[in-house]
């Protein structure tokens, strides 16, 4: 199970159609519309404000948001859609769906990496390089891991960490088809730059002899 899910506070928008959603508007909010499960449509306000600086964080729509609106349960939702302003780009109306547990939904996951103290490529000076902080899995709505792990225990410099060394989260898998670099354990710069001039010398020297 996931850790933890963020919450969306909204509150009961009086009212439908475009009059009712200029009011919202007028009054700091963006309108919304709760939809999906076996209840009826929901139409909502959330802060404006609020909503904006979701958005500034990125990802908002494979976010899975814990909706808090006073006088309901509380349900778990994701974004389906985000209506923007044509000129201003700012956030006007938003579709939020109703999650079962059973539903399927791509969500990112954060990876953590074990044992960073311990690993040999690292104690030898050499660097753990992030390709992927989090990965994008599809998972149950009902069972959401809270992370991937990684052992670095047994890895050395030069060593790579691709999504097929790693045990997924049971129900889990992957929105990418092929393989792909997690992460890797770099050579320490120092090493680098002797590595490169040791390759211009014999260049050189390849050079000189013919």
């Amino acid at each position: 199970m996931a850790g933890q899910i963020p919450d969306l506070n909204a509150s009961v928008r009086t009212g439908t159609g475009k009059g009712a959603a200029r009011q919202s508007r007028r009054e700091g909010n963006v309108p919304g519309i709760v939809f999906g499960g076996d209840t009826d449509p929901l139409p909502i306000n959330i802060p404006f404000n609020k909503l904006l600086q979701l958005l500034k964080v990125g990802r908002f729509k494979s976010t899975l948001f814990n909706l808090k609106v006073e006088g309901h349960d509380d349900v778990r939702v994701i974004c389906r859609d985000v209506q923007r302003h044509t000129v201003k780009d700012l956030p006007t109306h938003l579709d939020l769906m109703r999650l079962r547990r059973t539903t399927k939904i791509n969500l990112f996951i954060p990876v953590e990496f074990l044992n960073e103290d311990t690993c040999p490529g690292i104690k030898k000076g050499g660097v753990l390089s992030l390709v992927r902080p989090e990965v994008e899995l599809i998972v149950t709505a009902g069972d959401i891991p809270e992370k991937i792990t990684v052992d670095l225990g047994g890895l050395d410099v030069g060593d790579v960490i691709t999504i097929s060394s790693v045990t997924l989260p049971k129900g889990s898998k992957t929105t990418i088809d092929r393989d792909f670099v997690i992460a890797n354990i770099s050579a320490p710069s120092g090493l680098r730059s002797s590595e490169n001039e040791g390759g211009d010398e014999v260049t050189e020297e390849v050079a000189t002899e013919e």
